[in-house]
């Protein structure tokens, strides 16, 4: 081992460090034990941590998302702008599997977007799903009581016949989103976007079909595309979230399976198994 390779890396002459974010998970405001997840309360402390590094030119950010809340998703996108401008930081972002829906939206932070040719990139849209379990109560012979006050308090009501006017203001409420959406789009990659018609209509691509509609700048690896652009000693460096006293992982960015009371994990268990086939269906819509 190089006697150089001792001394830690803010003291090496020349030494280039960028610190790497990792955005891995469906975007949710509320974690579940079974799968890690987005959310800004999560990501936050990362966040601080990689862009108080005063040394680095730049801080990465690595995003896997197949998208979810679209509140969590502009929030982080918001904090990710705050945090450049505020420390002067170039922000570049390197897609891995996916970052579409939420995750495009984290990704339009980024100074410069960077996706692997196979990559899964866009889906700019706005997407709303249930079941209907008013059949299937009937069948069984079960009777619903709901009492409320508010004519609308049980809109959209999955136990209940759907209503045409129930369904056209979820759709008001879609398009509304899908503006805001669009309107970020346009503002953070402007004159890069290709003319196309399909540009906003919910479609998905590979990273090479969206650098050809300049959805993405590049296609590339993080450390290769690094170490060209700072030189071929430069280290990344992965910031994680922090860890208490005892050293174990506050809650943030990924969950801790074994981390709570076994009673409050069974408490939690059917909601999380819920939330875990609401992500697992957003990660199976891009075939992962």
């Amino acid at each position: 081992m190089e006697f150089r390779k001792l001394i830690p890396s803010r003291f090496r002459k020349g030494q280039t460090v960028i610190p790497v974010v990792r955005l891995s998970g469906a975007i949710m405001a509320s974690g579940s034990p079974l799968r890690q997840n987005l959310s800004l309360a999560g990501v936050a402390p990362a966040l601080e941590r990689a862009f108080s590094m005063k040394r680095a030119p730049a801080v990465a950010l690595s995003i896997n998302s197949p998208g979810g809340s679209p509140v969590q998703s502009r929030l982080i996108y918001s904090r990710i702008r705050e945090l450049a401008e505020k420390h002067e930081k170039q922000v570049l972002v390197f897609i891995e599997d996916v970052a579409a829906s939420g995750g495009y939206m984290i990704a339009l932070a980024g100074d410069e977007i960077i996706a692997d040719e196979t990559s899964i990139v866009g889906s700019i849209g706005v997407v709303s799903a249930s079941f209907g379990f008013d059949k299937a109560i009937a069948k069984i012979g079960v009777e619903r009581r709901v009492y409320t006050a508010g004519t609308n308090k049980v809109m959209l009501d999955p136990f209940q016949p759907e209503k045409k006017r129930d369904i056209d203001y979820l759709k008001s409420l879609q398009l509304e989103i899908h503006q805001v959406f669009i309107d970020m789009v346009k503002a953070r990659r402007g004159a890069r976007l290709a003319d196309s018609d399909d540009l906003f209509t919910g479609m998905f691509w590979t990273g090479l079909r969206g650098r050809e509609l300049g959805l993405v700048d590049a296609c590339g690896l993080m450390a290769p595309s690094l170490r060209e652009r700072f030189g071929k000693d430069t280290e990344l460096k992965l910031v994680t979230q922090p860890r208490s006293l005892f050293g174990r992982a506050q809650p943030g960015i990924s969950a801790d399976l074994l981390g709570g009371a076994g009673s409050a994990m069974a408490a939690e268990l059917p909601g999380a198994v819920a939330a875990e086939m609401e992500q697992r269906a957003l990660w199976a819509r891009y075939g992962l």
